[in-house]
């Protein structure tokens, strides 16, 4: 299951997906920096934290949305740990 737990600019906003592994953990992912410098229309996602409490990815999202009001914020709810995100290098393979 995915929803769309925050709305934010449709044209500006950049967008952060949280995933809850439905055993108590969250991981966290976040675009990836410079991945777009080949102009390609690919989102490439990196894993900010990867099953860990709740809490910790809650703050992390508030503390962006107070610098940047105009984020989105994705859930899902998955057992595994492949959300299916196209992920930059140094976050394949972490869970």
């Amino acid at each position: 299951m995915c929803v769309v737990s925050r709305r934010g600019d449709p044209v500006a906003g950049q967008v952060f997906i949280e995933v809850d592994h439905l055993d108590g953990t969250i991981s966290l992912f976040t675009p990836a920096p410079m991945a777009n410098l080949d102009n390609s229309a690919a989102l490439i996602f990196q894993r900010r934290f990867g099953h860990v409490e709740p809490s910790r990815v809650r703050d992390r999202i508030a503390q962006e949305i107070n610098f940047d009001p105009d984020l989105w914020v994705l859930s899902l709810d998955l057992r595994g740990d492949d959300p299916g995100l196209e992920l930059d290098a140094a976050s394949r393979g972490k869970a």
